[in-house]
């Protein structure tokens, strides 16, 4: 199972679309897509119209209950082939629970090793927080992207998740093969465009080549609570983030479409 975390410290950059958007189209391609939502806002089990403040099921279960079987921690979405392991706010209390228990930041990763057979792909989506939750995120995955809004300020908050995969890549066996992903791109601004531009000169070897371009049909999915590739599979948006699944997992086949 390829395990790829989404991942920034800071709110706001499309990761929880990025998140959605990725694991759709792999599902429509026939791939078996498990999403785990890492973060205990739960923006991610609440697009698919659960209650993080009511789930029973999920990533605190996880944590305070390992080795629980597989239909004890995941639902099912309205995509075939995409499953969820849901938030629920309790997690946020996770890192006072456990204390200094042994291998914390291992809990996932062992979690997703027990399900490697039954998914093909998990996309795990951190929270903008570097602590328990987003170091198990990283210590599970093989791959991190990391969407960055194209605007100044969310240049500044790039500089705190380097700074921790940094810390984080000391740690493990092997070192996380990160990607940049510039997001919610406006070529008409001229502060987006300059942004970008900044990006791709502090980072040439880490950012995509691809963009993803402000959509408002990104939200018009949000509100009718569908993925968008389900909805608007061929707006912009829903494009780029097709050929960015090219550089992420080569060799997929067409998706199959819905209408």
């Amino acid at each position: 199972m390829r395990v790829i975390a989404v991942a920034n410290q800071k709110g706001g950059v499309g990761k929880t679309t990025t998140a959605i958007t990725l694991g759709t189209l792999l599902a429509l391609r026939g791939r078996r897509v498990l999403l785990v939502d890492m973060d205990p806002q739960g923006s991610l089990t609440s697009y698919f119209q659960y209650e993080p403040e009511q789930m029973g099921k999920g990533v605190y279960e996880v944590f305070r209950r390992p080795g629980l079987p597989l239909q004890k921690v995941v639902v099912g979405t309205s995509v075939k082939g995409l499953a969820l392991m849901p938030a629920n706010t309790a997690q946020a209390t996770l890192e006072r629970q456990l204390g200094a228990r042994p291998g914390k930041g291992l809990v996932l990763a062992q979690a997703l090793h027990r399900y490697r057979d039954r998914f093909d792909v998990a996309i795990v989506d951190s929270p903008p927080v570097l602590g328990l939750l987003m170091v198990n995120a990283l210590a599970a995955s093989r791959q991190l992207l990391i969407p960055v809004e194209t605007d100044f300020m969310a240049l500044k908050g790039l500089e705190r998740i380097m700074g921790s995969l940094a810390m984080v890549n000391k740690s493990l066996r092997r070192p996380l093969d990160a990607r940049i992903l510039p997001t919610l791109y406006d070529p008409r601004a001229r502060a987006g465009v300059e942004a970008l531009r900044q990006l791709y000169r502090k980072y040439p070897r880490l950012v995509l080549d691809e963009v993803i371009p402000e959509d408002p049909k990104f939200r018009e999915a949000a509100r009718q609570q569908q993925p968008a590739p389900v909805l608007y599979p061929r707006s912009p948006g829903v494009v780029a983030y097709e050929r960015v699944l090219a550089h992420l997992v080569p060799g997929l086949q067409p998706a199959a479409r819905t209408g």
